[in-house]
């Protein structure tokens, strides 16, 4: 499917409007258009934006999205109305957009979920459902609440395990450029003060460094093809099927980022399941929902198998027992949700223990960090100024062995 901006009469009352369709065709966006009292005046393809382009709708400004629609509606308004209102007030032009064409959708008679799910890469299939199932029992107000609950609590712990990793990726590039720096500037003069030296030969270690820095300086354009193929073919591997499979695996089984996953996961599939729970979700829909939700392949394929033992009569506590995906503690929490009927309350226990977990992890990897990437430093900080300072303690010496 493709996206369509578009310009068009409303054919009660006169106004123009804009917004956004997505269909097959222009023939099938013109049909679609048509079918919501609109005559159409303009129609074009949106055109995607690169991905330093303002195209993409934020995290915060669609937990603002639900936190005001919730508001409005529970105040007493019209969802047409309400929507209207939260339209006006969005500052993001890309949801502002897509709030404009659900607008539209509802009025032509569809459901708030249906429209919701022309736009999955705004509104995920957790989204989507919740609303739906919300909109079923007649508590979207508080379903939106929830959404924009559960949203805020996942950013806010995804940022954390990315602040995480962003130091010593800092520091790691710091300590590759002043090694760099090193190789290929230093180095080469060290060389140029015993090439006019007969018989002294380079240590090693200088040597080797300077074969690297010999490459470099020669072969750069072989070097920055090199990197940049090696860059597009592993991010091209890594979303292949078999690329992420390894990658999931190495997220939950390598030292020490291991225990920070999984407990993300676990911390992520009870707060999805809380929140699906919590708006009336099936089981089954849940365990679907959540697989998809949590981006490991592993743990997906883990709750598909669950998912069908569930189907088959066992309870979700026993479908996930003894799985190496899971931690321990989730199935039998699970079991006491199941045997005193406090499932959404035992989830939501969960959530909130394993995300407390990720925070200890976080500065344990931290505090692990630190000295690791203390003893690299120094390790490449030796290996630097031995290659420098080798040559000149042997010239030193060569030169008082000559002067006695």
């Amino acid at each position: 499917m493709q996206s369509f901006n578009y310009q068009a009469r409303n054919t009660s009352t006169g106004d123009k409007v804009k917004g956004i369709v997505q269909a097959d065709s222009e023939q099938a966006a013109t049909k679609l258009i048509r079918k919501q009292g609109l005559t159409p005046l303009s129609i074009s393809v949106q055109k995607e934006r690169g991905m330093f382009g303002g195209n993409k709708v934020k995290t915060k400004d669609k937990v603002l999205f639900s936190r005001q629609l919730s508001t409005l509606i529970n105040a007493g308004l019209p969802l047409v109305q309400s929507l209207r209102s939260v339209e006006s007030q969005t500052t993001s032009k890309p949801l502002k957009a897509i709030i404009n064409q659900v607008i539209n959708d509802v009025e032509s008679g569809q459901q708030f979920s249906e429209s919701l799910a022309k736009h999955p890469k705004v509104f995920n299939k957790i989204f989507v459902s919740l609303v739906a199932a919300s909109e079923t029992s007649g508590t979207l107000d508080k379903g939106l609440e929830r959404l924009a609950n559960q949203q805020e609590k996942d950013a806010d712990i995804t940022s954390r395990v990315r602040g995480a990793m962003i130091y010593p990726g800092i520091v790691l590039l710091v300590m590759i450029g002043v090694g760099s720096f090193m190789i290929i500037k230093v180095l080469p003069q060290v060389q140029s003060i015993y090439a006019g030296i007969p018989g002294a030969s380079l240590p090693f270690v200088t040597r080797f460094l300077l074969a690297i820095s010999n490459f470099v300086t020669k072969f750069w354009y072989l070097v920055v093809i090199l990197l940049g193929l090696i860059g597009f073919l592993g991010t091209r591997w890594s979303r292949t099927i078999a690329g992420r499979d390894v990658i999931d695996g190495l997220k939950m089984k390598m030292w020490p980022i291991a225990p920070l996953f999984m407990k993300l996961y676990m911390a992520r599939f009870a707060r999805t399941g809380t929140t699906l729970i919590a708006s009336g979700v099936p089981l089954i829909q849940m365990l679907q929902i959540s697989g998809e939700s949590i981006d490991n392949v592993h743990i997906s394929r883990t709750l598909a198998a669950a998912t069908e033992k569930v189907k088959g009569g066992k309870s979700l506590s026993e479908a996930l027992s003894g799985s190496p995906d899971f931690l321990d503690l989730v199935p039998n929490m699970i079991r006491i949700g199941e045997q005193s009927g406090s499932m959404e309350v035992m989830m939501d226990k969960i959530a909130t223990y394993y995300e407390k977990e990720v925070d200890n992890e976080i500065k344990a990897i931290s505090t692990i960090i630190e000295p690791v990437m203390m003893i690299i430093m120094g390790i490449m900080a030796f290996t630097l100024v031995a290659a420098i300072l080798l040559p000149i303690y042997g010239l030193t010496n060569q030169a008082g062995f000559n002067g006695r």
